[in-house]
């Protein structure tokens, strides 16, 4: 008997299994996985064969990296510029310290003077050797501090801020190989914080150039110095904005950068990335005392015409023209009827002056220079600061409502004077009240004849009490104040503010413009007319 396989489909219960269409499907991808980890294991498997797959795969990932642009440094540039900078320490003949300073935290000058402002924006503590107390050793007799600068010429002219060498007994400079000069102050600008120093008995020393443009706002720069007496350091950001004015004086116009920036920067130079300076740093915003992001640097156009007028004569000229200005406000603009809140208002014109001999009035809004628009009254500083005197130039003004050309021969300013906005309005008042005197409800104002009161002159109503809750106390009117003008009319008698006052109110005017004087200077207010 031959031993045969059993035919199961013969018998009688057998059913024909299906087919499993899941589980070839199953298979097939569990195949799939097996082999995917045989080459991934393959390619990890340190061989010295190659697996055609990876290898394939490595190159086109290679090939697109390699197409990416990289990072671009800063490497290039500092290595060209940084030997032109330098680090810049002085010497002072230490002062006797008033018994006020001790209320001066760590700060150990006395208030006002040059190595205060020195230490409230780049000195101190760290910058001066021996500690906390800013003096250089017991007995020493001398306070030193540290700054930054650059060289401009091959043969020893460097700048700096004139806050770092104001006042200074000697100055030593020390180059980026380590060498240590003497250096002489050439001359120094207090208006712009920019010093003109001197190597002298050098020659072929690495200078940098100032620029020629204009930067734009988020352009790269670095920032190049001392900070708290590391020579050579380098910080990177951008141009945060421009035309900065930071209360500094009347010719701010600061470049903002937020390249870090803290103390002993100061004076040292800002690049942009062809490697030519674009500002001199000057100032910092830090209520921490280091750098939070804000630093201000003082523009290379400005620093080219303040260093060649050193570099020529150890000073610098500025065109005046002898006016105090304020800025026109929306309130001032409708009561002049002026279309843009532009321009600068003559608040006085001082007698004898430029501007008073050609004919420029009170209540005048210069509007250009020359060609030049005055978009505010601190541009009309700067424009004619930046001018020599002698220089005539051209006017263009709106005098009650007209516009009118004047030509005027600019004059020198002076040592005490400053074509500036008048921002002074905290002189006191000596007015008292006395028995003409009468209270403007509208105005919250008690005034009297300036003749009624001692001391007062003789022209306009002197403010003798000022309503606490009213508009002319949240303009700033005080006991003291004269009014002398009143819609463009000049007052004497209380009576005299109210009819123009009363006037303006029937042309439907919302507000009346009042000039008032404080002390020596002179301003405008725009004060609202109530109605009904």
């Amino acid at each position: 008997m031959t031993d045969r396989p059993t035919d199961f489909s013969k018998l009688p219960s057998y059913t024909a299994p299906r087919r499993s269409i899941f589980s070839a499907r199953k298979f097939a991808l569990m195949a799939s996985v097996v082999a995917g980890l045989g080459v991934a294991t393959y390619g990890l498997t340190p061989s010295n064969n190659f697996d055609l797959l990876t290898t394939t795969a490595h190159a086109q990932v290679n090939k697109e990296v390699r197409q990416v642009q990289q990072p671009v440094g800063f490497a290039d540039i500092v290595e060209r510029v940084k030997p032109s900078v330098i680090s810049v320490r002085v010497k002072i003949a230490e002062k006797q310290v008033s018994s006020d300073s001790a209320d001066n935290g760590d700060n150990p000058f006395p208030p006002g003077s040059p190595m205060e402002r020195f230490f409230k924006r780049f000195g101190g503590p760290d910058g001066f050797p021996g500690g906390r107390g800013g003096r250089g050793g017991r007995g020493g007799g001398q306070v030193t501090g540290q700054g930054s600068g650059f060289f401009i010429s091959a043969d020893g002219f460097a700048v700096t801020n004139n806050h770092v060498v104001d006042g200074a007994d000697k100055v030593e400079v020390t180059t980026d190989d380590g060498k240590t000069h003497t250096a002489k102050v050439i001359g120094t600008d207090p208006r712009t914080d920019l010093a003109l120093i001197k190597v002298d008995g050098v020659s072929n020393l690495p200078f940098a150039k100032l620029s020629d443009g204009q930067p734009r706002i988020g352009d790269w720069v670095l920032a190049v110095g001392n900070p708290f007496g590391l020579g050579g350091t380098v910080t990177a950001g951008i141009v945060s904005a421009r035309g900065r004015d930071i209360g500094n004086g009347p010719y701010d116009d600061f470049i903002q950068i937020d390249a870090p920036v803290n103390k002993g920067n100061s004076g040292g130079p800002t690049f942009n990335t062809e490697g030519d300076v674009v500002g001199v740093n000057t100032a910092i915003y830090s209520p921490s005392g280091g750098s939070v992001g804000i630093a201000f640097a003082i523009p290379a156009s400005t620093v080219k015409s303040v260093v060649q007028q050193l570099k020529d004569k150890g000073s610098v000229s500025r065109g005046w023209i002898g006016v105090q200005i304020q800025q026109v406000t929306p309130e001032i603009a409708d009561s002049l009827g002026l279309k843009k809140t532009e321009g600068a208002l003559v608040a006085e014109p001082q007698p004898n002056g430029p501007a008073a001999k050609a004919g420029v009035e009170s209540g005048d809004v210069i509007t250009r220079v020359n060609d030049l628009p005055v978009k505010d009254a601190r541009e009309l500083a700067r424009t004619i600061g930046g001018m020599a005197p002698g220089q005539t130039v051209k006017l263009v003004v709106v005098h009650k409502g007209q516009d009118k050309i004047l030509s005027m021969t600019l004059g020198e300013l002076p040592n005490a004077k400053q074509a500036k906005a008048d921002t002074d309005q905290n002189d006191d008042g000596g007015g008292k009240a006395t028995r003409g005197s009468v209270t403007v409800p509208n105005l919250g104002l008690t005034l009297a004849p300036a003749t009624s009161v001692a001391g007062a002159g003789k022209e306009g109503v002197v403010v003798t009490n000022v309503d606490p809750n009213s508009p002319s106390a949240e303009r700033g009117f005080k006991e003291g104040d004269v009014i002398v003008e009143v819609a463009g009319k000049l007052v004497s008698t209380p009576g005299e503010v109210r009819e123009a006052i009363t006037a303006a109110r029937a042309d439907n005017k919302n507000s009346v413009l009042v000039r008032v004087k404080s002390g020596d200077s002179s301003r405008f207010v725009a004060m609202p007319v109530a109605k009904g």
